[in-house]
């Protein structure tokens, strides 16, 4: 508020570029969809069939705008990529209904879940939050938003990531086991959704290590590409 006495420096505004335009998207909070691809499920020991959708949360001020670079984090000798597809929610609410959800969506991205895999496996062994191993500083490199009147709301396509031009991880949008607007309205379910709200959805198959000096490029068919820099 204009003139409010602040008795520290107030935050700045964590936000993302739009695609041909010099439009900002304002990050109110970032969910994060678990386990949404049936052979990630697999590779990381859970059986896909039993298990309902599940949400964790990073911070909006983890993402990293228009990424070139992704610093190498602190406390972890085994951090993960994970290529996702990013949703952009221009308005929200409580109990959207599954053919409302897309009224919802402001465009899409292509992100990076980037994780201390070994700082999450403690927590999971003990049971207890993920947040050392998802919500640390700059966790999330973004690219540019495409809005939804430009390409639509995909729903199939190529998921891919590779590290130094060999492919790590391969899907297609179409096997998300719960679809964008479930999980729209999934969340809005359990969360007031509001303007400005993230929402990362899920991995394929083929997540693994990175070390400094590794070059990742990850690509969303129909939404862009993001190229970053272990450093």
């Amino acid at each position: 508020m204009s003139g409010t006495p602040f008795v520290c420096p107030p935050p700045s505004l964590s936000t993302l570029s739009v695609d041909g335009t010099d439009a900002r998207f304002p990050v109110r909070r970032v969910y994060c969809v678990g386990r949404n691809y049936a052979a990630h499920a697999v590779e990381m020991g859970h059986d896909p069939d039993q298990e309902p959708p599940f949400f964790f949360q990073k911070n909006p001020d983890n993402l990293i705008a228009d990424a070139t670079h992704f610093p190498y984090p602190k406390a972890s000798k085994d951090v993960h990529h994970e290529v996702e597809l990013l949703v952009a929610l221009q308005t929200g609410g409580d109990d959207i209904a599954v053919e409302n959800a897309f009224e919802c969506v402001f465009g899409y991205g292509v992100a990076l879940d980037m994780t201390r895999r070994d700082l999450q496996g403690q927590m999971k062994q003990m049971g207890r939050p993920w947040e050392v191993g998802k919500a640390f500083e700059m966790s999330a490199p973004a690219g540019p938003l495409v809005p939804s009147t430009q390409i639509g709301h995909p729903s199939a396509g190529e998921i891919w990531l590779k590290v130094n031009d060999d492919m790590r991880q391969s899907g297609d949008l179409n096997q998300m086991l719960w679809k964008t607007s479930e999980v729209i309205s999934i969340l809005s379910g359990l969360f007031t959704l509001q303007p400005g709200d993230v929402i990362l959805t899920g991995t394929p198959a083929g997540v693994g290590p990175v070390v400094r000096g590794d070059r990742l490029h990850a690509h969303v068919e129909g939404v862009g590409d993001l190229q970053i820099t272990v450093t």
